[in-house]
């Protein structure tokens, strides 16, 4: 069982094709003031009472994790506690309120070790691959459900032939009525067609697209820094995930910048390291079945 925010239909399509998908209400969007928020609480909770009982949960250091983890560690079910593939100086909220309730904390690598001495190293966590991947020259830029007006804005400065430009909650049709041989959308559910296709990924930090553009498809990949992201993983993480991924990190989106990232990206070679997933998956059917303890 998947649990994801109410609303976000990119990742119910996603994941419904792996297991069960419930929905949940995200008290907390990125960049909101805390007191517009406080009317999303009381039915995130009764969204956490609803879900089905399990074994074992694994929260993955969103802060829509809070509530879901701590009801369904009250049932009695053990809490694997996932910090963010992208936070390597200060550790998540999410992740330090549920820590005391966790039966292990995992990291995705080891640099994370430094916020969290006792925590399980699984190794990076991200999508796998849905398709071959291949080269169909174009440039695929995304910014996933809430979109980045400035990055699609000097992209399109550029003058690129080629685009594929995936908006979000951005409208989409703007870019695509001045740009009629690009290819615009807000959402696919086949987004991975469109990864495995691309020559070059270019999205926005914080995020954990370039992890599955990289290390799922091994695409070189340009990351933007998305300054309407303020709550999230700081420039000094943007570092260290940008070396972890062999991609080229852009302060700002500037057409300038953005020309020099994607001639940089096309000499890249991505790493290769295999799927942290399958680790977490053994831990959770071992404690599961009552076979291990951590």
């Amino acid at each position: 069982m998947f649990v994801v925010a109410r609303g976000d239909r990119l990742a119910v399509e996603r994941l419904r094709r792996l297991g069960d998908v419930v929905e949940a209400a995200m008290p907390r969007r990125a960049g909101e003031p805390l007191g517009r928020t406080l009317p999303r609480w009381p039915l995130a909770l009764v969204d956490s009472l609803r879900l089905p009982r399990c074994r074992v949960f694994v929260s993955t250091g969103s802060n829509h994790s809070v509530l879901p983890a701590l009801v369904s560690r009250l049932r009695g079910a053990l809490l694997l506690n996932l910090e963010s593939i992208d936070r390597f100086t200060v550790p998540a909220k999410a992740v330090r309120i549920l820590r005391p309730f966790s039966a292990a904390t995992l990291v995705h690598w080891p640099e994370q070790r430094r916020l969290y001495p006792d925590a399980v190293v699984t190794g990076p966590v991200y999508e796998p691959p849905r398709y071959k991947p291949r080269d169909e020259g174009y440039v695929l830029v995304t910014a996933g459900t809430m979109g980045f007006r400035g990055l699609f804005d000097a992209v399109e400065r550029l003058g690129l032939r080629r685009v594929v430009l995936q908006t979000g909650r951005v409208d989409p049709e703007p870019y695509q009525k001045r740009n009629p041989g690009w290819i615009v959308f807000d959402f696919d559910p086949d987004f991975h067609r469109w990864l495995a296709g691309a020559s070059i990924v270019v999205t926005q930090f914080p995020g954990s697209t370039a992890a599955t553009a990289a290390l799922a498809y091994r695409k070189p990949v340009v990351m933007v820094v998305n300054p309407g992201l303020p709550l999230a993983a700081s420039i000094a993480d943007a570092v260290y995930y940008a070396q972890r991924l062999r991609a080229i990190l852009l302060p700002r989106a500037s057409p300038s910048l953005l020309r020099r990232g994607l001639d940089l990206a096309e000499k890249l070679e991505p790493p290769s390291y295999p799927n942290g997933g399958e680790t977490i998956a053994r831990i959770a059917v071992s404690l599961a079945e009552g076979r291990h303890r951590l």
